[in-house]
């Protein structure tokens, strides 16, 4: 029957064992689906995984597929790789067997690691249909626990260093480095948790209306914080005060540049 379809032109042959039917005008994901199905079971993945997940900011144009044996998978059109994949690595998205967020993300560390900290950024941006970001720092935790021997393990793990919150990074800690840089430098000292109305600002210059709010992700990193300090950095500025933000890893890594900006900021809020 499939055979008669095929020959009066009511099915259309993409693979072996997987047809068209009516026409060869597929979309995209439908040329992704078709190409899961003939090296069924497989998942797309690594870039084409990352396309279906709104990670990728470009369209791949060839189908990116892990199978989990090299048995009978050789297609010339098709990028397919191997490996063993447990169902916490895999999902689907439009009906397509696709890896999980955090394995596509695997997968790419260890051939595009530079691509990592924007795939990152995508992921904390977008949500699924429950109103809930694909970022998930446990899950990303638990694979990487149990990836130990995948290439994209250390890459992506230093790439999920500014997420992980330390414990031993206290606000007061911060505030002791923070002086200390300043006390080494020319610049004027501010006064510590000044309050102005119903805010309490972490370092506040009152003759130039400049403060320093000192943050680390652990405590700034949902989506409430994040919309709250915006808020409050615009009821600031409507007060007249220029609020500038210092975060643990820049104080630790970039210290130079942070004096830097500051005395730029603080020469040009000089009062006269």
């Amino acid at each position: 029957m499939i055979a008669d379809a095929a020959r009066y032109g009511r099915a259309h042959r993409l693979y072996r064992g997987v047809y068209a039917v009516g026409h060869e005008k597929l979309s995209w994901k439908g040329q992704c689906s078709a190409a899961v199905l003939a090296c069924a079971p497989a998942a797309a993945s690594y870039w084409s995984a990352a396309w279906l997940w709104g990670l990728a900011t470009y369209r791949p144009s060839r189908f990116d597929l892990t199978v989990p044996s090299r048995r009978g998978h050789r297609r010339r059109q098709l990028n397919v790789h191997y490996a063993a994949l447990g169902d916490e690595d895999l999902a689907e998205v439009d009906a397509i067997p696709v890896t999980s967020v955090e394995r596509t993300h695997l997968d790419l560390a260890a051939s595009h690691p530079r691509s990592l900290p924007k795939l990152l950024e995508r992921a904390e941006e977008i949500e699924d249909e429950q109103g809930r970001r694909l970022f998930d720092l446990r899950r990303f935790e638990s694979l990487l626990a149990r990836t130990r021997g995948h290439a994209g393990h250390k890459p992506l793990s230093e790439a999920l260093t500014i997420y992980r919150p330390d414990p031993t990074v206290l606000r007061s800690d911060l505030e002791k480095r923070f002086r200390a840089l300043l006390r080494a430098s020319s610049l004027p000292l501010p006064s510590h948790n000044v309050n102005v109305g119903p805010y309490e600002l972490d370092c506040y210059w009152l003759e130039h209306s400049f403060c320093v709010e000192l943050d680390t992700y652990g405590t700034h990193g949902s989506r409430r914080s994040f919309e709250e300090d915006r808020r409050r950095q615009r009821e600031l500025r409507r007060l007249g005060i220029e609020v500038e933000r210092v975060t643990d890893l820049q104080l630790r890594d970039e210290p130079g540049e942070v004096l830097a900006a500051l005395a730029v900021s603080l020469e040009r809020r000089r009062p006269a």
